[in-house]
């Protein structure tokens, strides 16, 4: 009697509970299931980057020089003061002519040696003031020759460049032919591969340098005792453009 009183008056916690057990198990396994997608790995997307490239001329029609007067003598002050007065009339001609974003772009003024014995000795000064400025290339070759009757003794520099309309324009159009550059070469490389392509996830337009002005040719100088005028043919710049694609496929 006392053993079989003692088997009843187990706590309710140690019963067997056969129900509960099969209930938790069948909700571990459905939630197993469940979460079975979420730890399928999906297929990497496929993505192939191609890069085309675009360029077009566009006419050079402004000019852009860079002259100015070098003179010599035996002291600082007259050679300062003989360039300072041909400069006047050079600046004077060039205002009177509305040429554009005229300045001056250096002053100068340097002893001259003579190398000739031992001991390097002064033997003068030279002053240079030089100025630069835009103007038509049509009108360029004359303005030239006139300068150089107005005083000026040098020029360092001719440059050829197109109108910023036309730049930009030009710009447009190799955009569009770099695109299309780069959407033929990604057709190509997958219709070999017998891959379609399903959507461009990607683009970026590569900064490319600003067009290079043409220089000055070497043939076209200066004369101020020339009879003809000083011939100066401009040319055409090249706007160049690249872009890249990203397309899925």
């Amino acid at each position: 009697m006392l053993q079989q009183s003692t088997r009843l008056g187990w706590p309710a916690i140690f019963r067997p509970r056969p129900v509960l057990w099969l209930a938790v198990a069948s909700f571990g396994m459905i939630t197993c299931a469940n979460l079975a997608p979420l730890f399928a790995q999906e297929p990497a997307m496929r993505v192939l980057t191609v890069t085309g490239a675009g360029s077009e001329d566009v006419q050079t029609t402004i000019t852009r020089v860079s002259m100015g007067v070098e003179v010599q003598a035996e002291t600082a002050a007259a050679a300062q003061a003989e360039a300072a007065r041909r400069s006047s009339s050079v600046v004077e001609l060039l205002r009177s002519r509305s040429v554009d974003k005229l300045e001056t772009t250096g002053v100068q003024l340097n002893p001259v040696y003579d190398y000739s014995r031992d001991q390097p000795r002064i033997t003068g000064y030279s002053a240079v003031n030089l100025v630069s400025f835009r103007v038509s290339t049509e009108q360029a070759g004359k303005l030239l020759d006139e300068l150089v009757n107005a005083g000026a003794t040098r020029i360092d520099s001719l440059q050829f460049i197109a109108e910023d309309a036309a730049l930009a324009a030009a710009e447009q159009v190799a955009l569009q032919e770099a695109t299309q550059d780069a959407q033929a070469q990604a057709n190509a490389v997958l219709g070999t591969l017998n891959f379609t392509a399903r959507e461009i996830v990607g683009i970026q337009i590569n900064q490319a340098a600003p067009p290079i002005p043409l220089p000055y040719a070497a043939e076209a100088r200066l004369a101020a005792d020339s009879q003809t005028q000083t011939p100066v043919v401009g040319g055409e710049q090249t706007v160049r453009a690249t872009v890249t694609l990203q397309i899925r496929y």
